[in-house]
């Protein structure tokens, strides 16, 4: 089992993820993720740097911690030739510490270059061709590509490292599993659905398979809830309503009927350890073996005291 931190890219600025990412470091985490977002999900949240940037510092700055992109569209603002040679490229200066993880775009960071940002079935079809075209870079040499969506004209990722990273695809039901089959190593998902893991292991394939863990630590019940409502609010719209709104603005609307009480049920809320491991025992039970705690509590260094002292023993003692 493996445990991660993930990074709010949206609800911190640069040098202050930077920070947390060496003091996870430190509290023992095995690995950070953090979202690849041009736009944070909210406006209260006011943050949104580069994750490629940051992953880079962070790879500098620390020597042993995992470092995970939660996830990057490769298909629509980026074109997968770009993110080939970045993955080639942080995975070198990193020690072969990285793993790619991908998806197939939410309209909140994909719109902003002013392209369609089409039906789920054809994000897949464009998700699919830029896998394709990341893993034909990886072989080496100059390489051509003629997708439907996508084209690569006589192009080379000059520094390979000597092991590549691995895929991880972002998994919500059987058409993202199977395409995770055909071109993933492992997988991602937000929630603890019974289904995902052994469908995607009938394929053969062992690789890691990561889910975030809603979680809001604070030292009182109610300040943690607080801090839910105030910045996680978003992940209550469900993947359909947070894959299409365009901007933070539209998220704000979409959210002002969320109570306390639901973000109370949806994050395990407060200082007890139990409720937290609760709260992790049901993606256990669904076959991930690499939890991201995902806190949105106000305090992140509390929050890692408290996982170095107290949590930390337990998520790796969870078993099926």
């Amino acid at each position: 089992m493996q445990i991660g931190y993930k990074l709010s890219t949206e609800g911190f600025g640069p040098t202050e993820i930077v920070r947390q990412a060496v003091a996870a470091e430190r509290a023992g985490f095995d690995f950070v993720e953090m979202s690849d977002h041009f736009h944070p999900w909210l406006s209260s949240q006011q943050h949104s740097a580069n994750t490629w940037v940051l992953m880079g510092m962070i790879a500098a700055k620390t020597s042993t911690i995992g470092l995970v992109t939660g996830v990057t569209c490769p298909s629509f603002r980026y074109h997968p030739a770009i993110v080939a040679q970045m993955a080639a490229t942080l995975q070198i200066v990193s020690e072969s510490r990285f793993t790619l993880g991908v998806g197939s775009g939410e309209r909140l960071n994909e719109h902003i270059t002013g392209q369609e940002f089409p039906s789920v079935s054809k994000r897949h079809e464009r998700l699919t061709e830029a896998l394709q075209i990341i893993r034909l870079l990886w072989e080496g040499g100059y390489q051509s590509f003629e997708g439907t969506h996508l084209q690569l004209d006589d192009a080379r990722v000059f520094d390979l490292p000597d092991r590549l990273p691995e895929i991880c695809v972002a998994v919500s039901g059987p058409a993202s599993v199977r395409l995770a089959q055909e071109l993933g190593d492992g997988i991602f998902a937000v929630e603890p659905d019974p289904e995902l893991v052994p469908a995607f292991r009938s394929s053969g394939k062992a690789g890691p398979a990561f889910a975030e863990v809603p979680l809001s630590y604070a030292v009182n019940e109610q300040s943690a809830i607080d801090s839910a409502l105030e910045t996680g609010r978003f992940a209550l719209a469900g993947w359909k309503v947070m894959s299409e709104l365009p901007n933070p603005v539209n998220f704000d609307a979409a959210t002002q009927t969320v109570r306390p009480e639901d973000v109370q049920e949806a994050f395990a809320c407060g200082p007890d350890v139990a409720k937290h491991l609760q709260a992790a025992q049901p993606y256990v039970d669904a076959g991930f073996d690499h939890l991201v705690m995902q806190n949105v509590g106000p305090d992140p260094d509390a929050f890692l005291r408290f996982f170095a002292d107290e949590l930390r023993d337990g998520l790796h003692s969870l078993t099926r």
